[in-house]
Order: C-alpha cells, then sequence, then structure tokens
C-alpha cells in the first residue's frame, strides 16, 4: 500500500519499466544505485542486467521485502534511509567507481535530491529520474519561455539535463494527479568560471523570486545598474532572459566589487 507522507506512486506498467531500461542501457560493470525501488518493478530487470545493485529505500515495509529478496539474491545491497541524508561518496567509494542512478522520485524530494547530489562530491555518470513533467520541462527549458527559472539556471550550471518521454498517470498505482516524465540528468564541470557559488545562487533566486520585475528592480538589493551594464547585460531585461553564463557573469562582478575582508 503507498503511503501519502512518502508521496509514493509505484510504476507497474511494463511499457514504461522497458523503455527506461532501454534508455538507461545498464552494462554489467556498472555502479548502478536505484533510489526508491518501492515495490521493485525495476529492481529485477535491473538486476539482470548489472553484476550488482544497490537500492536506497526509506519505507521498513518494503525495505523488509527488498531484504527477503536480497537473501534469495546476494547482488542486491538493501540500503535503509533517506535519499537525502545518504553519503554518496562513501557509496561510491564501497562500489569502487562511478555511480550511476536511477528511480522513481517521490516528487516532494525531487528538487532537493537533485542539488544534493549534483553537491556532492560523488562521481556520477548520470542520473536516469521519473519525475513530475513540468520540473522536468523547468529543466530543460531556454531561455525566454515561461518554465526557464532558477532550477533551470541553477542546474544548467552543473549538469546537462535531457527530457526522454512522458509518462501517463495510469502507469502507476495509485495514479497521480500529473503527468510524470523521465530526465536524464549528466553532471559536468561548469561552463564558467564561479568566484562565489553560493552568491550565485542568492543573486539567482533573488532574480527569479520577482520574474515580473526587471533585473534593475529584482536585483537592487544586490547589484548597481551601472554594474549590470558593464557586464554587457541590459537592466531592463527580465530575469527569463538571461541564461545560466550572464548571472555568472553578474555574480563574479558583484563579487570583485565586494570589500576584501580585514
Amino acid at each position: 500500500m503507498a503511503r501519502k507522507r512518502f508521496g509514493q506512486h509505484f510504476l507497474h506498467d511494463q511499457r514504461v519499466i522497458e523503455r527506461i531500461l532501454s534508455t538507461l542501457d545498464a552494462r554489467s560493470d556498472d555502479r548502478l544505485v536505484e533510489i526508491g525501488p518501492g515495490q521493485g518493478a525495476l529492481t529485477s530487470p535491473l538486476l539482470e542486467r548489472v553484476a550488482r545493485l544497490s537500492v536506497i529505500e526509506i519505507d521498513r515495509d518494503l525495505v523488509a521485502a527488498l531484504r527477503r529478496q536480497a537473501e534469495r539474491e546476494p547482488r542486491l545491497d538493501v540500503i535503509e534511509g533517506d535519499a537525502l541524508k545518504i553519503d554518496y561518496a562513501a557509496l561510491a567509494e564501497q562500489r569502487n567507481g562511478t555511480l550511476r542512478l536511477v528511480g522513481n522520485l517521490p516528487y516532494n524530494i525531487s528538487s532537493p535530491l537533485l542539488f544534493a547530489l549534483l553537491a556532492s562530491p560523488a562521481p556520477i555518470q548520470d542520473m536516469h529520474f521519473m519525475l513530475q513533467k513540468e520540473v522536468v520541462d523547468r529543466m530543460v527549458a531556454e531561455p525566454g519561455g515561461r518554465d526557464y527559472g532558477r532550477l533551470t539556471v541553477t542546474l544548467g550550471a552543473q549538469a546537462h539535463a535531457e527530457h526522454l518521454f512522458d509518462v501517463p498517470p495510469g502507469a502507476f498505482s495509485p495514479p497521480p494527479r500529473v503527468m510524470s516524465a523521465v530526465v536524464r540528468i549528466t553532471p559536468r564541470p561548469p561552463l564558467f568560471e564561479l568566484a562565489d557559488q553560493r552568491l550565485f545562487y542568492r543573486l539567482v533566486t533573488a532574480a527569479f523570486s520577482q520574474r515580473r520585475k526587471t533585473l534593475r528592480n529584482a536585483l537592487s538589493a544586490f547589484v548597481s545598474v551601472a554594474t549590470i551594464e558593464a557586464c554587457d547585460i541590459d537592466p531592463g531585461l527580465r530575469p527569463e532572459r538571461l541564461s545560466a553564463a550572464d548571472f555568472a557573469r553578474l555574480a563574479n562582478a558583484v563579487a570583485a566589487e565586494a570589500p576584501a575582508p580585514d
């Protein structure tokens, strides 16, 4: 039975499962980690493709079922815990290699988990996640669009996101009230230098918290009109017109103007 507090919607559509497996294209020696295996719709077919599989599950009842499966199949490594609190760097060291992550993520933890994973020192090759479609739309949005915003910019500074395919509510039990989508996220080195990553995030957050305002007004507490213009950016633009690199130039200019510590 799905538990509302964990945001559980269990995948059961075999066509969707096969499509996820196809896009993941797991190899035998992949260090694969499944987040939120639930009732194991992906777990068993993944075990057929890799030499060893780690799964992370928070629901004790589901953990008990997974551990019974692990008794029959010792190549299954069951980790009970909150995916937001797992030490992925230690897990990668334990698995002796770069991780590949896959999972049907509860909607309520998707964005925090993504940023926790990208901030982790763990070597991660890629992530294939099922998420709420509107979240995926924001990840892959182009500047100027309605979906372009804080998530697009902050994720784009650290990774490439690719929308793979949509999944209807009927593929789950119980069915969610929204469409879902599968996304591939590939971490990468930043495409630009950041003098102060925290300042970059703060500036992006401030800009999009007042996205109907121009940069001149939305960022008045951070940066002067003169500094915006010195970065070759029009202060009359709205935040959704700027690329991640534009925001990086602004953040670096603000950092350069900050007084040196005593």
